[in-house]
Protein backbone atom coordinates (compact mmCIF):
# COMPACT_ATOMS: atom_id res chain seq x y z
CA UNK A 1 0.00 0.00 0.00
CA UNK A 2 1.10 3.70 -0.29
CA UNK A 3 0.15 5.44 2.62
CA UNK A 4 -2.20 8.42 1.94
CA UNK A 5 -0.97 12.01 2.26
CA UNK A 6 -3.65 12.73 4.85
CA UNK A 7 -2.33 10.73 7.48
CA UNK A 8 0.52 12.94 8.25
CA UNK A 9 -2.34 16.19 9.24
CA UNK A 10 -5.63 16.06 10.46
CA UNK A 11 -7.10 17.63 7.63
CA UNK A 12 -10.89 17.28 6.18
CA UNK A 13 -10.67 13.24 5.01
CA UNK A 14 -8.69 12.60 8.11
CA UNK A 15 -11.48 14.44 10.52
CA UNK A 16 -14.54 12.23 8.42
CA UNK A 17 -12.83 8.93 8.95
CA UNK A 18 -12.07 9.75 12.62
CA UNK A 19 -15.10 8.11 13.88
CA UNK A 20 -14.50 4.27 12.14
CA UNK A 21 -11.00 4.72 14.18
CA UNK A 22 -13.38 3.32 17.30
CA UNK A 23 -13.63 0.28 15.23
CA UNK A 24 -9.80 -0.55 14.96
CA UNK A 25 -9.47 0.45 18.75
CA UNK A 26 -12.19 -1.80 19.99
CA UNK A 27 -10.84 -4.86 17.58
CA UNK A 28 -7.08 -4.39 18.89
CA UNK A 29 -7.90 -3.93 22.72
CA UNK A 30 -9.76 -7.35 22.73
CA UNK A 31 -6.98 -8.98 20.23
CA UNK A 32 -3.95 -7.97 22.88
CA UNK A 33 -6.11 -9.01 25.67
CA UNK A 34 -6.00 -13.30 24.52
CA UNK A 35 -3.22 -14.62 26.90
CA UNK A 36 -0.31 -15.85 24.71
CA UNK A 37 1.47 -19.29 25.03
CA UNK A 38 5.38 -18.69 26.71
CA UNK A 39 7.55 -21.60 24.51
CA UNK A 40 10.62 -21.76 26.70
CA UNK A 41 13.07 -19.60 25.09
CA UNK A 42 13.64 -15.34 24.80
CA UNK A 43 11.06 -14.06 22.69
CA UNK A 44 11.45 -10.82 21.63
CA UNK A 45 8.98 -8.64 19.61
CA UNK A 46 10.27 -5.78 17.14
CA UNK A 47 6.90 -4.01 16.45
CA UNK A 48 5.28 -0.61 16.58
CA UNK A 49 1.75 1.28 16.41
CA UNK A 50 1.47 1.77 13.23
CA UNK A 51 1.08 -0.10 9.64
CA UNK A 52 4.53 1.06 7.75
CA UNK A 53 7.92 1.19 7.29
CA UNK A 54 9.16 1.99 10.76
CA UNK A 55 12.58 0.54 10.85
CA UNK A 56 11.08 -2.95 12.26
CA UNK A 57 13.20 -5.27 9.94
CA UNK A 58 16.74 -3.43 10.38
CA UNK A 59 16.39 -3.21 13.92
CA UNK A 60 15.17 -7.04 13.65
CA UNK A 61 18.08 -7.70 12.05
CA UNK A 62 20.71 -6.00 14.56
CA UNK A 63 19.09 -7.60 17.32
CA UNK A 64 19.79 -11.31 15.59
CA UNK A 65 23.29 -10.44 14.84
CA UNK A 66 23.97 -9.83 18.28
CA UNK A 67 22.12 -12.65 20.32
CA UNK A 68 24.35 -15.94 20.98
CA UNK A 69 23.19 -19.37 20.17
CA UNK A 70 21.11 -19.88 17.62
CA UNK A 71 18.62 -17.03 17.25
CA UNK A 72 15.86 -17.50 14.86
CA UNK A 73 13.44 -14.76 12.93
CA UNK A 74 9.65 -15.46 13.35
CA UNK A 75 8.02 -13.38 10.50
CA UNK A 76 4.33 -13.11 8.96
CA UNK A 77 5.82 -13.27 5.95
CA UNK A 78 3.74 -9.80 4.60
CA UNK A 79 2.85 -10.45 1.02
CA UNK A 80 4.00 -13.89 0.93
CA UNK A 81 1.77 -16.71 -0.18
CA UNK A 82 1.87 -19.16 1.59
CA UNK A 83 1.11 -19.57 4.84
CA UNK A 84 3.25 -21.59 6.62
CA UNK A 85 4.58 -22.29 9.12
CA UNK A 86 7.98 -22.72 7.18
CA UNK A 87 11.63 -22.65 7.60
CA UNK A 88 12.48 -20.13 5.06
CA UNK A 89 15.40 -20.95 2.47
CA UNK A 90 17.61 -18.70 0.15
CA UNK A 91 17.25 -19.97 -3.17
CA UNK A 92 14.06 -22.13 -2.98
CA UNK A 93 11.84 -19.72 -1.47
CA UNK A 94 10.69 -16.78 -3.68
CA UNK A 95 9.38 -13.34 -2.19
CA UNK A 96 6.25 -13.91 -3.74
CA UNK A 97 5.99 -17.36 -1.43
CA UNK A 98 7.45 -15.46 1.76
CA UNK A 99 7.55 -12.03 1.32
CA UNK A 100 10.41 -9.83 1.13
CA UNK A 101 11.47 -9.35 4.82
CA UNK A 102 11.43 -12.93 5.44
CA UNK A 103 14.04 -13.62 2.67
CA UNK A 104 16.12 -10.51 4.25
CA UNK A 105 15.99 -11.73 7.77
CA UNK A 106 17.52 -15.65 6.46
CA UNK A 107 20.08 -13.83 5.28
CA UNK A 108 21.14 -13.40 8.89
CA UNK A 109 19.71 -16.03 11.00
CA UNK A 110 17.17 -19.22 10.19
CA UNK A 111 13.74 -17.64 9.67
CA UNK A 112 10.44 -19.00 9.69
CA UNK A 113 7.41 -17.50 8.18
CA UNK A 114 3.97 -18.01 9.61
CA UNK A 115 0.99 -16.77 10.21
CA UNK A 116 0.28 -18.55 12.79
CA UNK A 117 2.89 -16.70 15.05
CA UNK A 118 2.62 -20.10 17.78
CA UNK A 119 2.48 -22.43 15.36
CA UNK A 120 5.80 -20.45 13.90
CA UNK A 121 7.91 -20.88 17.44
CA UNK A 122 6.96 -24.16 17.50
CA UNK A 123 8.66 -25.23 14.52
CA UNK A 124 11.36 -22.49 15.00
CA UNK A 125 12.06 -24.72 18.54
CA UNK A 126 12.12 -28.19 16.82
CA UNK A 127 14.93 -26.71 14.79
CA UNK A 128 17.00 -25.86 17.80
CA UNK A 129 15.87 -22.30 18.32
CA UNK A 130 17.53 -21.15 21.76
CA UNK A 131 15.88 -17.42 21.42
CA UNK A 132 13.43 -15.92 18.94
CA UNK A 133 12.80 -12.17 17.72
CA UNK A 134 9.38 -11.34 15.96
CA UNK A 135 9.80 -8.88 13.35
CA UNK A 136 5.91 -7.04 13.74
CA UNK A 137 3.73 -8.54 15.89
CA UNK A 138 3.35 -6.28 18.77
CA UNK A 139 -0.44 -6.48 18.42
CA UNK A 140 -0.60 -10.27 17.41
CA UNK A 141 -1.25 -12.18 21.56
CA UNK A 142 -0.18 -15.86 19.96
CA UNK A 143 2.98 -15.84 22.17
CA UNK A 144 4.25 -14.40 25.62
CA UNK A 145 6.96 -11.90 24.79
CA UNK A 146 10.02 -11.51 27.53
CA UNK A 147 11.08 -8.10 25.45
CA UNK A 148 9.13 -5.67 23.24
CA UNK A 149 10.07 -3.00 21.71
CA UNK A 150 8.42 -0.28 20.39
CA UNK A 151 10.00 1.20 16.97
CA UNK A 152 9.61 4.69 15.60
CA UNK A 153 10.72 6.57 12.75
CA UNK A 154 11.96 9.71 14.07
CA UNK A 155 10.83 11.14 10.69
CA UNK A 156 7.37 10.23 10.78
CA UNK A 157 6.61 9.74 14.15
CA UNK A 158 2.92 8.53 14.73
CA UNK A 159 1.80 10.34 11.66
CA UNK A 160 -1.21 12.29 12.31
CA UNK A 161 -2.05 10.21 15.82
CA UNK A 162 -5.13 8.61 14.49
CA UNK A 163 -6.07 5.24 13.88
CA UNK A 164 -7.32 3.31 10.91
CA UNK A 165 -8.42 4.22 8.39
CA UNK A 166 -8.02 8.04 9.47
CA UNK A 167 -4.27 7.88 10.30
CA UNK A 168 -1.62 5.52 10.52
CA UNK A 169 -2.51 3.73 14.02
CA UNK A 170 -3.40 0.28 14.62
CA UNK A 171 -4.08 1.13 18.52
CA UNK A 172 -3.15 4.38 20.48
CA UNK A 173 0.36 5.31 21.10
CA UNK A 174 0.08 4.95 25.07
CA UNK A 175 -1.18 1.44 24.56
CA UNK A 176 1.20 0.26 22.11
CA UNK A 177 3.60 1.20 24.63
CA UNK A 178 2.65 0.41 28.14
CA UNK A 179 3.16 -3.10 26.51
CA UNK A 180 6.68 -2.35 25.79
CA UNK A 181 10.12 -2.61 28.01
CA UNK A 182 11.62 0.05 25.83
CA UNK A 183 11.35 2.47 22.40
CA UNK A 184 13.43 2.95 19.54
CA UNK A 185 13.75 6.39 17.76
CA UNK A 186 15.40 5.76 14.74
CA UNK A 187 16.92 8.68 13.33
CA UNK A 188 16.11 12.62 14.45
CA UNK A 189 12.97 13.27 15.86
CA UNK A 190 11.69 15.92 14.07
CA UNK A 191 7.86 15.05 14.43
CA UNK A 192 8.22 15.16 18.52
CA UNK A 193 7.56 11.45 18.77
CA UNK A 194 9.44 11.38 21.62
CA UNK A 195 6.94 13.62 24.10
CA UNK A 196 4.42 11.36 23.30
CA UNK A 197 5.87 8.23 24.69
CA UNK A 198 5.28 7.94 28.17
CA UNK A 199 7.93 9.39 30.63
CA UNK A 200 8.85 6.73 32.24
CA UNK A 201 9.52 4.48 29.16
CA UNK A 202 13.12 3.91 28.39
CA UNK A 203 14.33 5.34 24.61
CA UNK A 204 17.20 4.05 22.70
CA UNK A 205 18.15 6.35 20.06
CA UNK A 206 19.90 5.12 16.64
CA UNK A 207 20.44 6.48 13.54
CA UNK A 208 20.28 4.57 9.86
CA UNK A 209 23.60 5.01 7.87
CA UNK A 210 23.59 4.17 4.12
CA UNK A 211 26.28 1.94 2.95
CA UNK A 212 26.67 0.25 -0.84
CA UNK A 213 29.98 -1.86 -2.53
CA UNK A 214 30.67 0.79 -4.90
CA UNK A 215 31.17 4.28 -4.06
CA UNK A 216 28.78 6.56 -5.52
CA UNK A 217 30.02 10.54 -4.74
CA UNK A 218 29.03 12.78 -8.49
CA UNK A 219 27.87 9.15 -10.31
CA UNK A 220 24.64 9.81 -12.21
CA UNK A 221 21.99 7.45 -10.46
CA UNK A 222 18.25 6.44 -10.59
CA UNK A 223 16.61 5.48 -7.76
CA UNK A 224 13.64 3.49 -6.94
CA UNK A 225 11.86 1.51 -3.59
CA UNK A 226 9.05 0.28 -2.99
CA UNK A 227 9.00 0.48 1.16
CA UNK A 228 7.10 2.17 3.53
CA UNK A 229 8.80 5.45 3.10
CA UNK A 230 11.13 5.73 -0.32
CA UNK A 231 11.67 9.59 0.16
CA UNK A 232 13.54 8.05 3.16
CA UNK A 233 15.87 5.99 0.58
CA UNK A 234 16.27 8.64 -1.78
CA UNK A 235 18.24 11.13 1.03
CA UNK A 236 20.19 8.20 1.95
CA UNK A 237 21.49 7.91 -1.60
CA UNK A 238 21.93 11.70 -2.17
CA UNK A 239 24.09 11.49 0.88
CA UNK A 240 26.43 9.16 -0.45
CA UNK A 241 27.34 12.00 -2.94
CA UNK A 242 25.19 10.27 -5.87
CA UNK A 243 23.37 12.81 -8.51
CA UNK A 244 19.92 11.49 -8.45
CA UNK A 245 19.15 11.86 -11.98
CA UNK A 246 15.46 10.66 -10.64
CA UNK A 247 13.44 8.67 -8.64
CA UNK A 248 10.72 6.35 -8.25
CA UNK A 249 8.73 5.33 -5.57
CA UNK A 250 6.12 2.10 -5.65
CA UNK A 251 3.85 1.04 -2.82
CA UNK A 252 5.43 -0.98 0.46
CA UNK A 253 6.31 -4.72 -0.48
CA UNK A 254 5.81 -4.04 -4.43
CA UNK A 255 5.99 -6.65 -6.80
CA UNK A 256 7.91 -5.77 -10.00
CA UNK A 257 6.16 -6.51 -13.47
CA UNK A 258 8.78 -6.88 -16.35
CA UNK A 259 6.78 -4.31 -18.29
CA UNK A 260 8.63 -1.94 -15.00
CA UNK A 261 11.85 -3.53 -15.38
CA UNK A 262 12.08 -2.75 -18.61
CA UNK A 263 10.74 0.77 -18.15
CA UNK A 264 13.94 1.14 -15.37
CA UNK A 265 16.61 -0.44 -17.99
CA UNK A 266 15.78 1.84 -20.66
CA UNK A 267 15.57 4.78 -18.08
CA UNK A 268 19.16 4.38 -17.10
CA UNK A 269 20.24 3.10 -20.66
CA UNK A 270 19.23 6.80 -22.22
CA UNK A 271 20.39 9.10 -18.86
CA UNK A 272 23.73 7.08 -18.38
CA UNK A 273 23.15 6.32 -15.25
CA UNK A 274 23.36 3.75 -12.25
CA UNK A 275 20.03 2.08 -11.20
CA UNK A 276 19.90 1.59 -7.48
CA UNK A 277 17.87 0.50 -5.04
CA UNK A 278 17.18 -1.07 -1.34
CA UNK A 279 17.83 -4.84 0.14
CA UNK A 280 13.88 -5.08 0.58
CA UNK A 281 13.24 -4.12 -3.20
CA UNK A 282 16.30 -6.02 -4.81
CA UNK A 283 15.60 -9.67 -3.72
CA UNK A 284 12.44 -8.96 -5.53
CA UNK A 285 13.13 -7.46 -8.86
CA UNK A 286 13.44 -9.81 -12.35
CA UNK A 287 17.08 -11.47 -12.98
CA UNK A 288 17.95 -8.55 -15.79
CA UNK A 289 17.08 -5.90 -13.36
CA UNK A 290 19.25 -7.14 -10.67
CA UNK A 291 21.91 -7.48 -12.67
CA UNK A 292 21.89 -4.00 -13.25
CA UNK A 293 21.75 -2.62 -10.05
CA UNK A 294 23.33 -1.74 -6.84
CA UNK A 295 21.95 -1.93 -3.01
CA UNK A 296 21.96 0.43 -0.87
CA UNK A 297 22.09 -1.27 2.31
CA UNK A 298 20.82 0.12 5.93
CA UNK A 299 22.70 -0.45 8.97
CA UNK A 300 21.96 0.38 12.29
CA UNK A 301 24.07 3.29 14.98
CA UNK A 302 23.40 3.11 18.20
CA UNK A 303 23.93 5.89 20.53
CA UNK A 304 24.32 3.71 23.49
CA UNK A 305 25.14 0.33 22.97
CA UNK A 306 25.52 -0.35 26.08
CA UNK A 307 21.88 0.25 26.96
CA UNK A 308 20.89 -2.19 23.98
CA UNK A 309 22.94 -4.49 25.24
CA UNK A 310 21.57 -4.93 28.65
CA UNK A 311 18.11 -4.81 27.50
CA UNK A 312 19.05 -8.14 25.38
CA UNK A 313 21.08 -9.25 28.20
CA UNK A 314 20.05 -8.73 31.62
Amino acid sequence: MIAPEFWTHRGPAAQLLRPFGLITRIATARRVRRPGISIGVKTICVGNAGVGGSGKTVVALDILARLPGRPFALTRGYGGALRGPLLVERGIHTADEVGDEALLLADIAPTVKAEDRAAGARLALAEGATAIVMDDGLQNPALRKDLSLLVVDGGYGFGNGLLLPAGPLREPVRNAAGRCHAAVLVGPDETGARAQLPPSLPVLYANMVPDCVEPLGRRPVIAFAGIGRPEKFFRSVLSLGAELVSSHSYPDHHVYAAKEASALLAEAANKGAKLVTTAKDFVKLPPALRAACLVVQARLVWEDEAALELLLNP
